[in-house]
């Protein structure tokens, strides 16, 4: 009896015991099935990130190519290439030789490039050392979005207007894709986008100024104002030509303020009325902004229109003053100071002549302490301080980052 009383009192012990073990067993087993989840789910973060770094942005568009149309604010070597070589010192801060910019480095459109991870835009008009894999650039310095009369030609102004640069691009467009299908060999193939890129890619349009400073020249701010809905006109059916075409992500940015231009504001000394807190000239950028608000206005009518296309309209104006006004605060000079050339006889863009020997033109000791490089254009360290300021968005309507420039509002 005592025995069997033994085995009585052990038994739930010995239950008991063998319950903890199945416990254990199976808490190890749950144990080893979180720590493998977990293991995958790092391994899947590490494996986007990685993604996300080598495409040079954090988000899903991953754009292939960039395909720019405009003026010298964005022109790359279009104008040099078909006329003349844009001289040194232009490209000294940054390329350290001619690059076909006026400027001393780097364009906005540049800075876009490298923020996308992509290289940068090689001219169409550009027959030596171009590679158009990852897009073209069809912008030349003085072009206009109206197509080019002789009074316009007369005052200096590029051929190449908007219209001309959508059909240099339904040709580079066209002539790529009969090379694919024609089966072209592979190092042809390494220097033209790939037919799909033409419906992924960026489209970048930043045109206008010419039109406005130019008309000023030849008649009345009232007229130039009533001159605006025949350019926005045509700048609408520009775009709607890109849509047709395949284009479906388009970023385009309105107007600067060119009344705060030096060569603006020394080829029409303002009266103090007509002048703001910083110099500029109050009118010229009232013109500037008439533009705009009618340019955004005509972007949100082909958001309509076009309703599989995302088109993300970018505040430059905003930007540009933004620095105009706070100078000094952000590390520059004088904002209606330039660095590059002298007015009028002595420009950045043309060389000198010194005993009968070409020279370059002077330029100042520190270019990135200047808004302006040559009176008309921005200097390298303006164009990167105005592209951090629209890059991430906060200055485009819809606010969106250029990395996501091919999502549409969900708005909409």
């Amino acid at each position: 009896m005592p025995e069997r009383a033994a085995m009585d009192w052990a038994r739930p012990i010995i239950s008991m015991s063998m319950r903890w073990k199945s416990y254990w067993a199976l808490s190890r087993s749950i144990r080893m099935l979180t720590l493998v989840a977990l293991f995958v789910f790092a391994f899947s973060v590490l494996l986007l990130t990685r993604k996300q770094k080598t495409s040079g942005h954090s988000d899903g568009c991953d754009f292939p190519a960039i395909f720019n149309f405009g003026d010298s604010n964005s022109d790359t070597g279009g104008k040099s290439a078909a006329f003349h070589r844009i001289p040194y010192p232009n490209g000294e801060t940054f390329f350290h030789k001619p690059s076909g910019r006026y400027c001393d480095g780097k364009l906005i459109v540049d800075f876009i490039a490298e923020k996308l991870g992509l290289p940068y835009l090689s001219a169409y008009l550009d027959s030596i050392g171009t590679n158009f894999r990852h897009g073209a650039n069809f912008a030349t310095g003085g072009s206009t979005i109206q197509p080019v009369d002789a009074i316009i030609f007369n005052q200096g102004f590029s051929p190449i207007s908007l219209d001309i640069q959508l059909l240099q691009f339904e040709q580079f467009r066209e002539r790529t894709n009969e090379l694919h299908r024609e089966g072209v060999n592979s190092n042809i193939k390494r220097g033209i986008p790939r037919p799909e890129d033409f419906s992924k890619a960026l489209y970048t349009l930043d045109i206008g100024q010419n039109d406005l400073t130019g008309a000023i020249k030849l008649m009345g701010e009232k007229q130039v104002l009533a001159s605006i809905p025949g350019l926005i006109d045509q700048f609408t059916q520009a775009v709607t030509r890109l849509y047709q075409l395949g284009a479906r992500a388009f970023w385009i940015h309105n107007t600067g303020p060119f009344g705060c231009l030096p060569q603006q504001v020394l080829d029409y000394p303002p009266k103090p009325e007509n002048v703001d807190q910083n110099g500029c000239i109050k009118s010229q950028n009232e013109v500037a902004q008439e533009f705009n608000r009618q340019l955004k206005e005509r972007v949100s009518l082909l958001r309509v229109r076009l309703q599989d296309a995302a088109l993300t309209y970018v505040d430059i104006y905003s930007a540009k003053y933004s620095l105009i006004s706070d100078a000094m605060k952000h590390g520059f000079t004088n904002p209606l100071g330039y660095c590059c050339g002298h007015y009028l006889n002595d420009k950045c863009s043309t060389k000198k002549i010194v005993n009968g020997t070409e020279v370059p033109r002077p330029s100042c000791s520190n270019p990135s302490a200047y808004i302006s490089w040559d009176g008309v254009h921005y200097s390298h360290a303006a164009n990167q301080w105005v592209a951090n300021k629209i890059l991430d968005g906060s200055l485009s309507d819809p606010s969106t980052p250029i990395s996501e420039g091919c999502q549409k509002p969900h708005h909409l």
